[in-house]
């Protein structure tokens, strides 16, 4: 088994080990029919707390081999901009618009069949979602629209919910992608280590890809909507990285379905190699992301030391043991998105949820900012029909003989 302390790479296979299928492994989703069965009293209830989770501990000269939980309490995310007013208006027809949907298209296919929209689907459309949308298309309002659509078809048609961690589980048996640690705006960083590729070329490559993108999301933090991407082409040979195919596919999933979810990428020890295949897909990379690809430079300027590989120059000395560290991911994960769902469910099922309330934060959730708004429009309809009445009736006492 490769460790990150060593740096030895694991010679790729000719053939992938054999593995199951989507359709072949019995499927574990998130419970969300049965938490929907069992949905709290939301009158009685307050929405459930974000378990406290401990970090990763280990003895003296002993290698971590399980995720960091959280990012340092020193590392706190960037602020969001505020919305001007023409801004607030595009996101509250876009939000009038999804809320209206109640059938959406099984594939991409001219007149393809529709079914209903999901529980999962509305969980997704939350407040920050529609938002990333609008900020992807440069706040066209009919691209947002269409792009949305198109990600609640795509997340079918593509079968993301197959993507179970015992389908995947082959791909990552050499840690060839790692989630750990949080960089200094608290955004969960996903490593990709070309030079553990394992298996030939196949689709499941770029689904193990879209498996972890979803387990970094799963991790972020209130108030975090993207993700730090360290890519290391130490030791790297040729034929162990992306064909050009492959890399226009990601490209395509990453900017369509994950708009505003790369917060930065790191690339490092590239080869001479690697420089011509990044010159031949830089032209299908828009212009916002190439802002945010960094090439050799220092990480520990973007990711604390503390939770920084050592291998990279930081302090964390890391071994990747599947046995350990799969399960360790997946049942992190799996507890995040329950607490995600129960809150969710707690807060009404509403599309257009706040993110911040769904992970835990300090915000009371869609219906809970409305309260107030709609207690005060309450008192100001009171008092409007109050003062109506008593101008009523002084104008009856000013008519009134004595």
């Amino acid at each position: 088994m490769a460790t990150e302390t060593n740096g030895t790479p694991t010679p790729a296979a000719e053939t992938p080990p054999a593995a199951a299928t989507k359709d072949e492994i019995k499927q574990e989703p998130i419970p969300q029919d049965e938490a929907s069965k069992s949905e709290p009293d939301k009158d009685s209830e307050s929405p459930p707390k974000a378990e406290a989770l401990q970090p990763p501990v280990t003895t003296a000269g002993e290698a971590m081999k399980t995720p960091f939980t959280s990012p340092l309490d020193s590392c706190k995310p960037d602020p969001p901009a505020e919305l001007t007013s023409d801004q607030q208006s595009k996101y509250e027809e876009l939000l009038k618009i999804a809320s209206e949907w109640t059938t959406v298209p099984t594939t991409t296919a001219k007149n393809a069949p529709t079914e209903p929209i999901t529980d999962d689907d509305r969980m997704f459309m939350t407040r920050e979602c529609l938002l990333r949308y609008l900020r992807a298309t440069k706040w066209d309002l009919t691209a947002a629209v269409n792009r949305l659509k198109g990600t609640l078809t795509w997340r079918r048609e593509y079968g993301l919910a197959k993507l179970t961690p015992d389908y995947i589980s082959v791909e990552n048996e050499t840690g060839k992608q790692v989630i750990l640690g949080y960089d200094v705006s608290a955004r969960p960083c996903l490593y990709l280590n070309p030079a553990r590729q394992n298996t030939a070329y196949s689709e499941r490559q770029v689904e193990h890809l879209v498996f972890m993108l979803e387990r970094v999301i799963d991790l972020m933090g209130p108030d975090q909507e993207s993700l730090a991407l360290l890519v290391n082409f130490s030791d790297t040979r040729s034929g162990q990285n992306s064909t050009i195919g492959q890399g226009r596919q990601v490209l395509n999933i990453l900017q369509n379905h994950y708009p505003e979810r790369l917060g930065r990428a790191l690339v490092v020890n590239i080869p001479f190699l690697i420089h011509g295949f990044f010159k031949l897909i830089t032209p299908f990379i828009d212009p916002l992301t190439r802002t945010k690809l960094k090439f050799n430079e220092d990480l520990t300027k973007h990711v604390p030391p503390a939770q920084l590989l050592k291998s990279l120059n930081g302090e964390v000395e890391f071994e990747y043991d599947h046995a350990t560290y799969w399960p360790a991911l997946n049942k992190l994960c799996e507890q995040r998105r329950k607490e995600y769902h129960d809150r969710w469910v707690q807060g009404g099922k509403v599309i257009g949820e706040h993110e911040n309330y769904l992970k835990g934060g300090s915000d009371k959730g869609f219906n809970g900012s409305q309260a107030p708004v709609a207690a005060i429009e309450e008192k100001m309809e009171r008092l409007e029909v109050n003062l109506a009445q008593s101008n009523n009736d002084q104008s009856v006492d000013a008519i009134t003989p004595a």
